[in-house]
């Protein structure tokens, strides 16, 4: 059994029940989940003319290899409706990988840690309330030694799960 650290994303739609939607699926279809992180308002990231995301983070005790994990996680996506805008526009839902483990990987299609995630304060915040001791196994930092070095201005906690 493996321990994976997912981001959800929603703007797009009823983004609260978007996420709620992902959580239950991810539940269904991927595995055990065993923490969930309040859901938080964020500025988007990226391509900024765009609505303001809901974000949350969860921790998924799975029997995926980490490509049957991404699989699994793009079914949920097309199954929720989402529709291809473009790198980092809009979206009804978006899954990602954030860790697998202490795995280290790279190739075409998957890169475990999320390449990016050290820079999203939108990530690493409810990452750091549900997983504080899991350690970054590139740079061994933790969700909030990384927070710290990110601006959280404009993020809003909005609800529990």
């Amino acid at each position: 059994m493996s321990r994976a650290a997912l981001g959800l994303g929603s703007n797009k739609g009823d983004r609260l029940a978007n996420v709620r939607r992902a959580v239950a699926m991810t539940r269904e279809r991927i595995g055990a989940v065993t923490a969930v992180s309040d859901v938080f308002e964020t500025p988007p990231w990226g391509v900024a003319v765009q609505p303001r995301f809901l974000n949350a983070c969860l921790v998924v005790e799975t029997e995926l290899p980490p490509h049957g994990l991404l699989s699994g996680l793009k079914e949920i996506e097309n199954d929720m409706g989402r529709l291809k805008r473009g790198k980092w526009g809009p979206r009804e839902i978006d899954l990602d990988i954030l860790l697998y483990d202490d795995v280290q990987m790279s190739d075409s299609d998957l890169v475990i840690p999320h390449p990016y995630m050290h820079e999203r304060a939108f990530v690493l915040l409810p990452l750091s309330e549900i997983a504080p001791d899991w350690r970054h196994p590139a740079s061994g930092l933790l969700a909030s030694e990384m927070l710290e070095k990110n601006n959280a201005d404009g993020i809003i906690r909005i609800t529990s799960m």
